[in-house]
């Protein structure tokens, strides 16, 4: 019984140490455009961070969902190799075992996909503040064409 609750605990642990979140806020720099009331830079951050919350919703959910079901398919097929020598121990063990490998995968597979989210949250975030024409590092304005 011991080793049940043990084995829950560090399942739940990997559940949750992997798990996508949505992104709080962006992780770029931006400055605002020379003599920009400070004011409207503030609303035009407020602006661009829904504007970038609403290109990544639902992200964090779909990678969390994809771990549980890693988790799952693991433990079931870990059940099916352990049935298959027909000890009742070995099927438990194999559920257990099969289920902390699944928690693992899907685990990797979240904390991968939290920080895609956080990468696309920050592109949407520093295209929006460039089109207000805030100054965001690692973007120039375009040059304007050349006289002929």
């Amino acid at each position: 019984m011991r080793n049940r609750k043990s084995l829950a605990v560090l399942v739940a642990g990997l559940l949750t140490a992997g798990c996508a979140t949505t992104p709080t806020g962006p992780m770029v720099r931006v400055m605002p455009a020379p003599s920009k009331p400070f004011e409207v830079f503030a609303q035009e951050q407020t602006d661009c961070e829904h504007y970038a919350s609403d290109q990544v919703a639902g992200g964090a959910q779909a990678a969390n969902s994809r771990a549980l079901g890693a988790t799952a398919l693991g433990a079931v097929l870990g059940l099916g190799v352990g049935a298959a020598t027909g000890s009742g121990r070995a099927a438990t063990v194999g559920l257990a075992s099969g289920g902390a490998v699944g928690a693992a995968v899907g685990a990797n597979q979240s904390s991968y996909a939290g920080y895609s989210l956080q990468r696309r949250y920050d592109i949407a975030y520093s295209q929006c503040m460039y089109a207000k024409d805030n100054t965001v590092p690692g973007m120039m304005a375009a040059a304007p064409p050349p006289r002929s």
